[in-house]
């Protein structure tokens, strides 16, 4: 199973959920039309983390607003803000919770796939900031 490959598609299908009137299957039908060869489990695991984030998505954008002084939340740009809703997600409220280590090298490596020239750096100063204030 490729858990990068899940976190991709959850991406992508959360970007779709922020600006069109869907329901997560069918934005996760439509990212998943445009690629080739997604296995069940990574099926499942993008769902897993689809239904998560958007079960738990007040709580998250409260973190992701506490961690980021300089941006609302609403300002960011809609990719950055679903990368680092995952990463979150996965770190606190996934029963088989991240280490922030882990979960923000993969926000990251996400974030220079599908962000900005700045969204890698964006990304790792919000999760890193998250875990500072914890640790």
């Amino acid at each position: 199973m490729s858990r990068r490959k899940a976190r991709e598609v959850a991406v992508q299908a959360l970007f779709q959920l922020d600006f069109n009137q869907v329901n997560t299957e069918t934005a996760m039908e439509a990212v998943i039309n445009e690629h080739e060869g997604i296995s069940e489990s990574s099926r499942q695991y993008a769902q897993k983390l689809i239904n998560g984030t958007q079960h738990s998505l007040a709580e998250i954008d409260a973190i992701i607003s506490s961690s980021s002084n300089e941006w609302k939340l609403d300002r960011m740009a809609a990719v950055d803000r679903n990368i680092a809703r995952i990463a979150i997600y996965e770190m606190k409220f996934s029963e088989e919770q991240l280490p922030p280590n882990v979960a923000i090298n993969e926000a990251v490596e996400m974030a220079k796939t599908f962000g900005s020239e700045d969204s890698s750096r964006f990304i790792n100063g919000i999760l890193g900031s998250l875990v500072k204030k914890k640790g």
